[in-house]
């Protein structure tokens, strides 16, 4: 699957609320993905707007779906 693919999918934890989209990845030094990057709130100027930004460890996907990717966060 490409990131491209990933960008599409809108983030949902398990209790169904729309966390974010994705906007980035972060790899380590072998190229193993360990985090999603997600914008939690839509932002008209992305100019300095990091604080919209969350990171949701890999271990916390629990599925992709066609639509969705679901993580388990509390």
């Amino acid at each position: 699957m490409r990131l491209s693919e990933l960008q599409h999918k809108d983030i949902v934890n398990l209790d169904g609320k729309k966390i974010g989209n994705i906007i980035d990845v972060k790899l380590n030094q072998d190229g193993t993905l360990i985090s999603l990057v997600i914008e939690t709130q839509k932002t008209i100027f992305r100019i300095g707007a990091k604080e919209n930004e969350a990171e949701i460890s890999w271990d916390k996907i629990q599925r992709i779906g066609e639509d969705v990717i679901l993580v388990n966060i509390n």
